[in-house]
């Protein structure tokens, strides 16, 4: 899971193609506030910016890199912000 400012949006979707990752579920309208000195994301006239969401399922050997494009989108601009969370998943239909 991809959680970024909606800033970020097209660097995100960039990536994604660039690293092979065709499948993802993109969530716009995210609200929320990071855990590392983050302003509030809630679309209101104090916090007006958004957040958006993208959950997306890769092979194991894909993740490093993943991992790798998002701190370096992070380190390009901090302020605007975008985290990346692993989960390992179990089963799929």
């Amino acid at each position: 899971m991809i959680v970024f400012n909606q800033a970020n949006t097209g660097r995100v979707e960039y990536m994604l193609d660039v690293l092979g990752i065709k499948g993802f579920t993109f969530f716009e309208q995210v609200q929320g506030r990071g855990t590392n000195g983050g302003e509030p994301r809630r679309g209101t006239h104090a916090w007006p910016e958004m957040n958006s969401c993208v959950i997306t399922v890769v092979d194991d050997d894909k993740v490093p890199a993943l991992l790798e494009s998002v701190q370096k989108l992070d380190m390009r601009n901090r302020e605007v912000g975008v985290r990346a969370f692993v989960w390992n998943i179990e089963a799929t239909v």
